[in-house]
């Protein structure tokens, strides 16, 4: 049998944990469909499961600009520029997430606050602006603001080890050819960038929708917020955070799968242009 043959057959094959964790996975619903208590709990979860992707799907999208440009920033041949971004890839990776939430929910909006009124007091004395307060400023992006922040760093290193990656005799070349630094980073290295940095980028999303169940902390109803009270208010923890567990599992491995599925393209486009 010929090594192609061999690695289709190999690819079509479903892991053995992919099997258990179906398996797990139609065990709770068949609880869910068949229990009376199980589908309220689930149901009432349900509601916090578009707050947890809303809060994933825009403070990755945020994570990812802001990190692609701290990285950009350290490989700048300027060293004061170079010495800023490390600074605060530094800084804030070495900061405990939930730290950083409640920093930035109690302290930086705050500041954030006073220093807005204090730019547009001379429009507010005028009544041209109102006043801004605290309370204007929603939990939910102050969370979203803060896993920004914290994933951006980390993404940072991702993206500047993907770019560093890339052989310099092919950056060299495209210079000698008169491209523009544009189109190098364009045709160049991104391309061959994102299918190294594309493993540890799932990773950190995959680890990011985990991550945003702290956000319950301050009060955001997310799945993880809506499972405390419930459980609180009914003494059913065991079937509640049965179902928290199930519905954060379903999202991760389902991504995982997305994920890894898109490697196989990539690796796929790799061969058959290498050949």
């Amino acid at each position: 049998m010929h090594a192609p043959h061999r690695r289709a057959q190999r690819g079509f094959q479903i892991p053995y944990w992919l099997l258990a964790a179906i398996l797990l996975a139609v065990l709770v619903m068949w609880n869910i469909v068949a229990d009376q208590g199980y589908q309220t709990i689930f149901w009432a979860l349900m509601r916090g499961v578009t707050t947890t992707i809303y809060v994933t799907v825009i403070a990755f999208t945020l994570a990812v600009a802001l990190g692609l440009l701290m990285a950009i920033l350290r490989l700048s041949p300027i060293r004061l520029v170079r010495e800023c971004a490390t600074f605060y890839i530094e800084i804030v990776r070495g900061i405990p997430m939930l730290v950083l939430l409640f920093y930035i929910a109690f302290v930086g909006a705050p500041w954030f606050v006073d220093f807005f009124n204090t730019v547009t007091g001379p429009l507010q004395e005028r009544e041209l602006m109102g006043e801004m307060t605290v309370r204007m400023f929603d939990f939910t992006w102050r969370a979203i603001i803060a896993l920004t922040i914290s994933y951006s760093a980390f993404l940072a290193e991702i993206f500047r080890a993907g770019i560093e990656a890339v052989d310099r005799g092919q950056i060299e070349a495209a210079r000698a050819l008169g491209l523009s630094r544009k189109h190098i980073f364009r045709f160049i290295i991104a391309p061959q960038a994102l299918r190294l940095i594309l493993p540890p980028l799932g990773n950190e999303l995959v680890a990011m929708i985990k991550d945003s169940a702290l956000v319950s902390a301050l009060g955001v109803q997310d799945i993880t917020q809506l499972g405390k009270v419930y459980s609180a208010s009914t003494f059913k923890f065991f079937e509640t955070y049965n179902v928290v567990a199930f519905l954060y599992l379903v999202m991760t491995i389902s991504l995982t799968l997305v994920v890894r599925w898109f490697e196989r393209i990539f690796d796929q486009s790799h061969r058959d242009h290498s050949n």
